[in-house]
């Protein structure tokens, strides 16, 4: 719950709604959406400190716990190398989502 709730502050920034053109309302209902078809990860390590931006530690933490194989993130700066350490492979959206496309035509 804690990483949805930081999704929605980052993704209603005046910034981030001018940029895709979507309001509040929409990004709240993608997001609403999206937790329907989520699977609850529930953080039963805490690994930190692992990264210089403390706000960046429960993206890791979830994809941990998660036994995720991906994280998928523009914050390869701050992320790639913790997660690397914990066997979770790294990616910009657009990278991942090409490598989705190529799986697929195999």
């Amino acid at each position: 719950m804690p990483l949805i709730l930081e999704y929605e502050a980052v993704l209603t920034r005046p910034e981030h709604l001018e940029a895709s053109g979507l309001t509040s309302r929409l990004v709240n209902d993608v997001l609403d959406a999206f937790v329907k078809v989520s699977i609850p990860v529930h953080l039963r390590f805490l690994w930190r400190p692992r990264l210089k931006d403390p706000a960046d530690e429960m993206v890791l933490e979830t994809a941990v716990n998660g036994a995720a194989d991906w994280l998928v993130t523009f914050n390869l700066r701050h992320l790639a190398g913790a997660a690397q350490e914990f066997g979770i492979r790294v990616a910009r959206p657009g990278d991942a989502w090409g490598e989705v496309r190529r799986d697929e035509k195999k």
